[in-house]
């Protein structure tokens, strides 16, 4: 029932997602990267441990990237965000309080904020300069909270993102054999090379 209820929602991206805001959100992040600005991902619970992975994935493709704890951030964290730069701010109900505090920081620096969340009417979604909504019907545990389903999905939407940025660059096997040298695909892409 979880992979089904994971897959299902996975599907039904195509569908749900508003495409105008994907494409914001895709050509936002180009241009970032071309103009040597950073991408900074961050969340509490779930939603952070989703926004490292989405970190994790854009340094994979030479998008700079990184996780930035929000209650670290509002501690002297923040220095890191410079003009230009983009926060990508998860939050499942567009209310947590640790990612509300960054904005107005946020937005005082010159940095862009990306909202990703499922509540459009959230304080998130309202205070954000691009809204990604990315709704799910039901989480798979029987209480209907535990953060399984949403947070695939989350991935997911980010994994065809990066996928897109890639070919958009003409990404090359090259390229990602100097960047990640280590492990399987490390022995892999030295073998094709």
């Amino acid at each position: 029932m979880v992979w089904a209820l994971e897959a299902e929602s996975v599907y039904r991206l195509e569908h749900s997602i508003e495409k105008e805001s994907l494409l914001s959100v895709i050509e936002a992040i180009e241009s970032c990267s071309k103009n040597n600005n950073k991408v900074l991902t961050t969340g509490s619970g779930t939603s952070g441990v989703a926004a490292k992975k989405i970190a994790h994935t854009f340094s994979c493709v030479e998008v700079p990237a990184f996780f930035m704890s929000p209650t670290d951030a509002v501690h002297g964290g923040l220095g890191v965000l410079q003009k230009g730069d983009i926060l990508i701010a998860i939050s499942k109900g567009g209310e947590t309080d640790e990612i509300l505090n960054l904005i107005p920081y946020v937005k005082a620096k010159g940095g862009k904020i990306v909202g990703v969340t499922e509540n459009k009417t959230s304080k998130l979604a309202q205070d954000c300069d691009i809204r990604l909504i990315i709704k799910t019907e039901k989480e798979a545990d029987s209480f209907n909270m535990l953060a399984t389903v949403s947070t695939i999905a989350v991935i997911a939407v980010f994994d065809a993102i990066t996928v897109v940025l890639m070919n958009r660059a003409n990404y090359t096997k090259e390229q990602f054999a100097i960047i990640h040298p280590a492990g399987a695909v490390g022995k892999k892409l030295t073998c094709v090379e």
